[in-house]
């Protein structure tokens, strides 16, 4: 119990509630003197001990149960539940509509039998959908989705009304029939359950493995692991970044005003003169760039679209001009909000505006809304970031339109949190995006942030 304790807390660290080391001892004297038999006193003595703030109760609750709650959701056996001539009934309804459902015949015998899942079945379900890569507690509800999609849980809906259907033709009574689809129900709200603790386990557990990065540097702490506290840190400071970036773009700007220096260019213009340097030629002065902006916002992404927009839209200055989308499950112009207040109240509007919600990340319809209506944005000098981590929930990516888009612009750029290696997991599509890009740079935390910023800015 002191380890699954200590996993605990590290946990609670990483989701961001500040506990000291004198706080955990005294967690964990607790815990030795009261004992862990009585469920509300365990809990409250770890809740005492360990959370100071108001804020950081909802996080202790959600993984509360995660840590200390093991038991199974019941399931109907219903092959004990109904009479030999219900069991042949369901087992020729359910016979008759296999032939196009294959895959969800042993979801359905599951159902049937009241059979959770195995843990084997478990842990080949969270590798499919890349669960061990995930380290966030805001990424439960999507590795739920994806599991139950990976399941066939949706088809599985549509399937138990047509099997409603055939049980009234085999002529069931309406009783039965009712009796049967409410386990069949409660049975799949138990699967439902079990995959729900098995995905917040296991993040629970991931996040307790990689400890929390040193509170004082946050340029380098990764924006999924920022608290409230540190962002607002964070943002004091991003004035003082694009001071730095403005200075050094200016600075670039100033010293290729009449161009370099090309030597190469002098000695091929001045053969004429016996080789004598007596025109010097000076090579094309660095222009200011043309930036078009396509920042994924959904939950994971919020962070980093904010801070890299703020940055940008402070060295407006040193850009020749700049257009901005921002895209969950559709593409939206942001560019007007940027016209009327400073850049970091503009960024504020934009996310109020466009809250998260239970939204699918789909940047092929996003793209497909971009070449509908902005097509115009594009042309030989601009420059396209697109900030995702280029996971689509097994929507189409629209390759066709992403290699249209580098086509029509002068090079295509990816801002991605994630590294390479995480890059074909899941629903994860940048193994197909990165060969159709210019360059990707990985901007996992401000420092990333601000150097592939800088370093776009240095090549306008």
């Amino acid at each position: 119990m002191d380890k699954r304790v200590v996993e605990f807390i590290r946990t609670l660290r990483a989701a961001g509630v500040r506990i000291s080391v004198a706080e955990s001892a005294d967690a964990m004297d607790a815990v030795n003197t009261i004992g862990v038999f009585e469920r509300d006193i365990f809990r409250n003595a770890l809740k005492t001990t360990l959370v100071k703030e108001k804020d950081d109760g909802p996080t202790f609750e959600h993984f509360f149960p995660l840590f200390f709650e093991t038991g199974a959701p019941p399931m109907f056996n219903m092959e004990q539940e109904l009479s030999p001539e219900q069991q042949n009934m369901l087992q020729q309804a359910l016979q008759s509509m296999m032939g196009n459902v294959e895959a969800l015949q042993q979801l359905l015998q599951q159902l049937m039998k009241g059979q959770q899942f195995s843990q084997d079945q478990l842990d080949q379900l969270g590798q499919m959908v890349g669960l061990p890569d995930a380290n966030s507690q805001y990424q439960d509800s999507y590795y739920q989705r994806m599991m139950q999609r990976a399941l066939g849980m949706q088809q599985l809906d549509e399937l138990l009304e047509q099997l409603q259907e055939a049980l009234e033709a085999l002529g069931m009574s309406e009783e039965a029939i009712e009796q049967i689809m409410e386990m069949m129900q409660a049975n799949r709200e138990a699967l439902a359950e079990q995959i729900s603790k098995y995905v917040g386990s296991s993040i629970a557990r991931n996040m307790a493995e990689q400890p929390p990065p040193e509170p004082q540097d946050l340029m380098n702490t990764p924006f999924q692991y920022l608290s409230s506290e540190d962002a607002d840190a964070l943002r004091d400071e991003l004035k003082r970044l694009a001071a730095r970036l403005r200075s050094r773009s200016a600075l670039r700007q100033k010293r290729a005003k009449d161009g370099n220096p090309d030597p190469k260019g002098t000695i091929r213009n001045n053969l004429r003169y016996g080789g004598v340097p007596m025109e010097i030629k000076f090579r094309d002065r660095h222009l200011k760039p043309r930036l078009v902006l396509i920042c994924d916002i959904s939950t994971s992404m919020r962070y980093c679209a904010e801070f890299m927009l703020t940055l940008l839209y402070e060295l407006q200055d040193q850009v020749a001009k700049t257009r901005s989308f921002i895209f969950i499950d559709d593409m939206h112009e942001i560019s007007d909000f940027f016209k009327a207040d400073r850049p970091e109240v503009a960024v504020q509007n934009v996310l109020n505006t466009h809250r998260p919600g239970s939204y699918n990340t789909d940047l092929g319809n996003s793209l497909q809304t971009f070449f509908n209506e902005n097509l115009d944005a594009l042309d030989s000098r601009t420059t396209v970031i697109i900030l995702g981590d280029g996971r689509n929930n097994y929507n189409d990516p629209r390759l066709d339109l992403a290699y249209d888009m580098r086509r029509r612009s002068r090079r295509l750029l990816w801002f991605n949190p994630e590294p390479e290696s995480q890059w074909s997991i899941g629903d994860s599509d940048m193994h197909q995006y990165a060969p159709i890009s210019s360059g990707v740079y990985q901007v996992r935390n401000l420092a990333q942030l601000v150097d592939a910023i800088d370093r776009i800015m240095a090549d306008g």
